[in-house]
């Protein structure tokens, strides 16, 4: 069973990791700020760290168990403030997430085959916090031995 959960999982990073690659490389190519190739750069880096995390889980490496679960860790938060804004997701996300605003509204959200990357040093002006549930549950299969 370990070993299926495990595929699973490498297999959701393999698909998100390269989805993303095939989104961030032409715009990379095009010319603009550099603030935006700094950004897609990182963007870039991540989508290639998941996607090797998820070739070597798939061949059963205990090195792509450690880096798989720091590529979820990697997408467990969703924060967006006026400040900050983080989100990162690959393969998939199941999102709960809630407004700080009063009153509350916690609300879920969720898809799969995609991936999504957002890092802005400004963002709404109602904060939002969450988590994503579907890295969560794939970190704590991670975990087992």
């Amino acid at each position: 069973m370990r070993q299926i959960l495990f595929r699973l999982i490498g297999i959701l990073e393999v698909a998100g990791g390269f989805y993303g690659l095939a989104r961030v490389l032409p715009r990379l190519l095009e010319i603009g700020p550099l603030r935006t190739a700094a950004i897609g750069l990182i963007e870039l880096a991540l989508y290639v760290f998941v996607l090797v995390a998820g070739v070597l889980l798939i061949e059963n490496s205990e090195r792509g168990v450690r880096l798989s679960s720091i590529a979820q860790l990697l997408q467990l938060p969703l924060i967006a403030t006026p400040v900050f804004s983080y989100g990162f997701h690959c393969g998939g996300f199941v999102n709960l997430y809630t407004t700080l605003h009063i009153p509350t509204h916690p609300d879920i959200g969720w898809h799969f085959g995609s991936e999504g990357f957002i890092l802005q040093f400004v963002g709404p002006a109602v904060s939002h916090l969450g988590v994503n549930l579907l890295a969560l549950l794939s970190w704590l299969i991670l975990k087992l031995r």
